[in-house]
Formats: C-alpha cells, sequence, structure tokens
C-alpha cells in the first residue's frame, strides 16, 4: 500500500508542478506589449530579416527515430535493473521486443528514410 501512496504523489506532483507553473507564467508576463519587447533578442545582436525559419522534412524522419529508441531506453533501464528476478520469459519478450525495433529500424534504413541527399 506504501508504493502506492509514493505513485500518487508523484502524480500529484506531476499535475501541480505545471500548474503552478503555469499559473505564475500567467502572472509574470508583460502586461503591455510593445515593439521592442516582442522583438527577436539573440546574444545581445540585433536582428536582420525575418526569425521564421523553415526546417527540412528530413529533420521529422530523425526525430521521430529518436523518440522511438528513446522510449525503448525508458522501457530496457527498469527490465536491466530487475533482470535477476524475471526468470526466462521476461528475457525472452524483452529480446523480441528489441527484435521489432531493430527490424524497424532496418526496414526505415532500407528504405532510405535516413539518407541526407
Amino acid at each position: 500500500m506504501e508504493s502506492f501512496g509514493r505513485i500518487g504523489f508523484m502524480l500529484f506532483l506531476a499535475f501541480i508542478v505545471p500548474t503552478i507553473a503555469l499559473v505564475l507564467s500567467r502572472f509574470l508576463q508583460p502586461r503591455f506589449v510593445t515593439a521592442s519587447k516582442i522583438q527577436t533578442y539573440e546574444c545581445g545582436i540585433k536582428p536582420y530579416g525575418s526569425a521564421w525559419v523553415q526546417f527540412n522534412i528530413r529533420y521529422y524522419i530523425y526525430a521521430l527515430i529518436f523518440v522511438v529508441f528513446d522510449i525503448e531506453t525508458v522501457f530496457l533501464y527498469p527490465w536491466a535493473v530487475a533482470f535477476k528476478g524475471l526468470g526466462l520469459f521476461a528475457v525472452i519478450e524483452m529480446f523480441l521486443f528489441l527484435t521489432i525495433l531493430l527490424v524497424g529500424f532496418a526496414y526505415a534504413w532500407k528504405k532510405g528514410a535516413l539518407d541526407w541527399h
């Protein structure tokens, strides 16, 4: 029962911290918007040209692959921590999971999704 209390506390924190940040940003935002307040600022240099830049769609594919392998790490780390007590079934499950991800990665590579032309 104590572990459920910890999970509940973490869920409460996960809700309350962003809520406080949003409320504080509402109160701390500038009241009067002027041209100098909305001007792009970087490194103390006055901007030249437009701040809007169109990114190439190829970055999207790399971002998706990064997210997939990042989620893989999220699943792999707890499995590695509890490896001793899980048994053969959990080992087979994890290798099946990794195999599916690697097959997907190989498919993306073979289709040329990772090529930069």
